[in-house]
């Protein structure tokens, strides 16, 4: 599945969280969508968990 249809979809899933659940479900989709993209990118191992942790995203050794 290409970026643009994840992008869409995401886009839906918010209008329709919006729409039918007000501007608090809205926050939640995606509060919840961006702490799943994160946990995705650290499975995929796209990015390290140390960047996270520090400033800048400069590694501490």
């Amino acid at each position: 599945m290409s970026r643009a249809a994840i992008g869409l979809l995401a886009g839906m899933a918010l209008a329709f969280a919006g729409w039918f659940g007000g501007f608090g479900a809205f926050l939640l989709v995606a509060a919840l969508g961006a702490v799943g993209a994160v946990v995705g990118r650290l499975m995929d191992g796209d990015v390290d968990w140390r960047d996270f942790r520090t400033p800048g995203g400069r590694r501490v050794r």
